[in-house]
């Protein structure tokens, strides 16, 4: 590959504006409407543009979406736009021409780039940020890379994700540290409360609290900075969770009061599945051992790029990444936060004067966004599940955590009213049954 023609293919590795993003394309039609769309768009808020099923409907016809069944589970993993998509198997095809030099010589010149853009709609230096293949390895790296010792307490909570408690009862169980539980009545339209919950559980051997931004398990927002202050105000450092959070509406990571900071990419921000983020505030780096061993690991090393010695990884993958911030970008944040969070409200309102019908996520905003949770009074969260699936063929999970049970329904930009209209109906059916 000739010098220039290297310099042309890391310029496409860029964020494209919305108008650039589009004009990049070999421009199908639904391109072309998408770009009009985005132009009338212009002069009207996000609250306005939120119920605009027209505009709405060219961004669904970014994606490419089922024909079989409407996925209402985008809080697992969300499908990539059709851009997205289209960058990883191009990258893919350009590494196996000869992976070992397209691979290390060619992509991975991306990663600083990359590193960049990511930096930026984070709200933090590159000098901050480790790119990862998911929320768990992000926090993983941080929960095991921590000096803690034995008699050292972390405070956490019982709706944390699952793999981050296993991750700290390992730790428990290996070096001696004391886990604090904190438990919640949910769902809550009170900070307050919240914050007071996990701060009435610091002591003086309190060295960490671990704080899920958004529990998976109800779509419940957590105030994450009244927490970090707390927290600071007595010198305990702070793990937050954001795989649910980051993308799905409009903060900054410093907003937070995070020290440590995890998410995955290929939830809300929609990249390519295998792709995630480590935040690690400047002044913590050096003393945070990595998960992979990087040439010089120890507490001497303030370089955020100890945390991305993994070895061989899918560049086509990672590379990607970009082409997801382009298009979270070309929506822009404002406007997905305001439209998710009318499809949540949306399928809610209808059916909370259903009898039998229990809600289990907050309407109003601060509280949820796009996750909310039904449950049915007297059937399990299994058999409504099932219903939605076999009856309307609508995909959704079950949740069973707690005190919590239901089913989790997560829309996210591409989905329309009309699917919902399709859930509300299979919703109030199975309650009268």
């Amino acid at each position: 590959m000739t010098a220039l023609n290297r310099r042309k293919f890391l310029d496409a590795l860029g964020t494209f504006s919305a108008t650039a993003f589009l004009s990049g394309l070999t421009r199908p039609a639904w391109s072309r409407n998408l770009d009009k769309a985005l132009s009338h768009a212009e002069q009207r808020g996000p609250q306005e543009l939120a119920g605009d099923e027209d505009f709405w409907y060219y961004v669904q016809q970014s994606f490419t979406t089922s024909p079989e069944l409407i996925n209402l589970n985008n809080g697992g993993v969300s499908p990539s736009p059709k851009i997205v998509a289209e960058a990883m198997k191009r990258y893919l095809d350009f590494s196996n021409e000869a992976p070992s030099y397209y691979m290390w010589r060619i992509l991975d010149q991306g990663r600083e780039p990359l590193r960049k853009d990511l930096a930026r709609i984070s709200g933090c230096s590159a000098e901050e940020i480790a790119i990862q293949r998911n929320a768990s390895e992000a926090l993983e790296t941080v929960i095991f890379g921590l000096p803690l010792k034995a008699g050292d307490e972390v405070v956490l909570c019982k709706y944390d994700y699952p793999n981050c408690i296993n991750a700290w009862k390992q730790r428990e169980q290996r070096d001696g540290i004391r886990l604090v539980w904190v438990d919640l009545n949910l769902p809550s339209e009170d900070n307050d409360y919240m914050a007071a919950q996990y701060a009435k559980a610091f002591t003086a051997k309190t060295k960490i609290v671990h704080i899920t931004h958004v529990f998976n398990w109800c779509g419940q927002i957590v105030p994450a900075r009244k927490i970090a202050d707390a927290a600071h105000a007595r010198g305990i450092e702070t793990v937050v969770d954001g795989a649910h959070s980051f993308a799905h509406f409009e903060y900054t990571i410093p907003s937070l009061g995070a020290d440590y900071f995890g998410t995955s990419l290929h939830k809300w921000l929609a990249a390519c599945i295998g792709s995630g983020m480590l935040y690690v505030k400047q002044d913590k780096i050096a003393k945070l051992w990595p998960l992979f061993a990087a040439p010089d690991p120890g507490s001497n090393n303030p370089n955020i790029r100890k945390f991305e010695n993994l070895g061989t990884r899918p560049f086509f993958i990672e590379q990607a990444i970009g082409k997801a911030i382009g298009f979270y970008d070309m929506i822009g944040p404002a406007r997905k936060e305001q439209r998710l969070f009318y499809l949540k409200n949306y399928w809610m309102t209808a059916v909370k004067d259903i009898p039998k019908v229990q809600l289990h996520t907050s309407l109003k905003p601060g509280f949820g966004c796009a996750i909310g949770v039904v449950s049915i009074e007297g059937k399990t969260a299994g058999d409504l599940d099932n219903y939605l699936f076999n009856e309307y063929k609508i995909h959704v999970t079950s949740v069973n955590w707690e005190n919590m049970h239901g089913v989790r329904i997560t829309p996210n930009v591409y989905t329309t009213t009309k699917d919902l209209d399709r859930l509300i109906t299979a919703i109030g059916e199975f309650a009268k049954a």
